[in-house]
């Protein structure tokens, strides 16, 4: 094996990346304080070629150095807007026939694993603070909640990890299934 060259990977450009086919799944992060972890899901929504990310409540904005850094130019292909009202953004989106799915732990979760997407539906996926998760009165708005199964000691998984996981799984079932 010989690992490949940047030149040799066939990347989109921002413009063939704005382009191209999305999707079908927008990211809100809400009240997620780490600049680091706002710019990993920058970062993993433009592998899986996210529609937009909503950034709500005290999350950051770009341009920002902290974000730049994990994000490595995410900020500039990847749509995004922010929303200081997650209940409005979250009201809005059902008007607008967004299947709308936290990633929580709560009770009656669907496991990550059992979650198969439905064919042309739109989905928005809630991510939340990194020590409170997501909000309680945005749970109740959600039309369910999925969560990432765990085995070990720990209870959550930090939020850019949380991300990859859920985003490439939703990716490969939209995918694989469509």
């Amino acid at each position: 094996m010989r690992k490949l060259k940047n030149e040799e990977l066939n990347r989109l450009t921002v413009e063939e990346f704005k382009k191209t086919g999305k999707t079908p799944l927008v990211v809100i992060l809400d009240n997620v304080r780490s600049l680091n972890n706002i710019g990993s899901v920058f970062r993993t929504s433009d592998a899986f070629l996210i529609e937009k990310i909503f950034l709500c409540g005290i999350t950051a904005q770009p341009p920002h150095n902290e974000i730049r850094k994990t994000a490595l130019g995410a900020t500039e292909s990847v749509e995004w807007e922010y929303v200081e009202n997650i209940i409005e953004l979250v009201e809005e989106l059902k008007k607008q026939n967004y299947t709308l799915v936290a990633l929580e732990q709560v009770e009656n979760s669907t496991l990550l694993s059992d979650f198969y997407p439905i064919k042309n539906q739109k989905y928005a996926l809630v991510f939340g603070n990194e020590v409170k998760g997501v909000q309680q009165k945005v749970v109740d708005l959600c039309d369910l909640c999925i969560e990432i199964p765990q085995l070990g000691t720990k209870h959550s998984l930090n939020i850019a990890v949380s991300a990859g996981v859920v985003l490439w799984d939703f990716f490969s079932k939209v995918n694989k299934y469509f």
